[in-house]
């Protein structure tokens, strides 16, 4: 609108009633008032009679949209200042009593008394005052506890007074933090944790993937839980599968592993444990390279119950670890340098075999097996049958294991 400031009181009188279905809504606060301060002085508010300011109230409150009690009080304050503004705020301050320098006093006090309780503080700033006659504690020397906490916490205090801690190491030491070295042994294993997702709250199972550092040979587990109580079985399963002795154990810092039961049972099979070094990914690179390429290809990311824990892990014993051991072909690289004495791997098709014959062409594989058991157990059950018929019922053990998971756990959206 137009000089809407500037209409006679007939116009505004015929703009009411034309206009009384409709709702008006002024833009900001500032531009609301400006025009309310124009319209009541074009109209010369203060002298109108007052069926006249009537008028002109009900067509400030119909144009702004502001309520009546606010049309009310700008009016009011036109009338007495010949301005209509918005109050400015007032907030009510305290005087400061404690100035920058007792701040910068008592972080000193606390540093060089290590930063003890609030009452011992205040006691000593009490006696530097009255006992030593020290002036500048005048004013903390009569500060509550409640007020000295308040200025700890102030932000000039803490630019003056703050102190960093470093992380304190555990005081007993599990595993030792280096890369295994197997000097071409079997036994030598990276063991690691493979998630199955989360539904609803519920935790799903949880993969137990172990793998010899020098054959490859690799077992997985499977448990319901992460606890101790649910995975120490699990764990010795998973190590008993295993055709040699287990000369060592390499994890990542996961507390499943990194605990006082796990290190007792690798000490009674006299075995050493070490633990992946900070910002050195390829410690335990191997089993992370299974984790996408075994397990979770072979059994996906969906989420499977942990009272399926059980089956998966007979699954693993009678199908899938004979099948990864005996007929799938793993390939090992052949580590050479350059001139630059980097080192570098290649993979030829002869580098390609599977775990048991990495294993037979170490020398003197035998004595590496555990007692009672020779390669020629081994190579038996190998030969029972073909790499492809083996694949084949290993799938269709997978797939029955699976359908079942799904009929009595189902699949999140996502993943159907």
């Amino acid at each position: 609108m137009r000089n809407a400031e500037s209409l006679s009181q007939e116009q505004i009188r015929d703009f009411l009633k034309s206009s009384q279905p409709i709702e008006f809504a002024g833009c900001g606060r500032d531009e609301k008032y400006a025009w309310v301060e124009c319209v009541l002085g074009a109209q010369n508010y203060g002298e109108l009679v007052k069926r006249d300011r009537g008028v002109v109230r009900a067509y400030v409150e119909k144009v702004t949209g502001i309520s009546a009690a606010q049309i009310t009080r700008l009016i009011r304050g036109f009338l007495d200042n010949g301005v209509v503004r918005a109050a400015p705020y007032e907030r009510h301050r305290f005087s400061a009593l404690y100035t920058p320098e007792d701040i910068a006093l008592l972080a000193e006090v606390d540093r060089a008394h290590e930063r003890l309780s609030g009452p011992a503080t205040r006691h000593i700033l009490q006696r530097a005052y009255e006992q030593y006659g020290d002036k500048k504690y005048e004013r903390l020397a009569k500060i509550s506890v409640a007020h000295l906490y308040n200025l700890r916490a102030s932000a000039r205090y803490r630019n003056q007074a703050a102190v960093f801690e470093p992380t304190r190491p555990s005081a007993i030491a599990i595993g030792e933090r280096r890369r295994p070295d197997p000097h071409g042994r079997p036994g030598f294993l990276r063991v690691d944790t493979v998630h199955q997702g989360d539904w609803d709250g519920a935790k799903g199972v949880y993969h137990i993937n172990a793998v010899d550092t020098v054959t490859q040979w690799q077992v997985v587990g499977c448990a319901s839980k992460i606890s101790e109580a649910y995975l120490l079985p699990v764990l010795k399963a998973v190590l008993a599968q295993f055709p040699f002795v287990i000369l060592g154990f390499h994890v990542d810092n996961g507390s499943e592993y990194i605990n006082h039961r796990v290190a007792n049972m690798l000490e009674k099979l006299h075995a050493e444990f070490t633990k992946s070094r900070a910002c050195r990914s390829q410690d335990n690179a191997l089993v992370e390279g299974k984790n996408g390429a075994v397990v979770r290809k072979l059994i996906g990311y969906g989420y499977i119950a942990g009272e399926h824990a059980e089956a998966i892990g007979k699954f693993y014993a009678r199908h899938l670890n004979p099948y990864l051991n005996f007929h799938r072909p793993c390939g090992f690289a052949t580590v050479s340098l350059d001139e630059r004495g980097k080192r570098r791997r290649q993979y030829k098709t002869e580098d390609y075999r599977t775990p048991l014959e990495k294993l037979k062409s170490l020398e003197q594989a035998e004595q590496y097996l555990k007692p009672g058991l020779s390669l020629a157990d081994l190579e038996e059950e190998a030969l029972a049958m073909s790499d492809t018929e083996c694949a084949r019922q290993m799938n269709a053990a997978k797939s029955r294991l699976l359908r079942q998971c799904k009929v009595q756990s189902p699949l999140p959206p996502r993943f159907r």
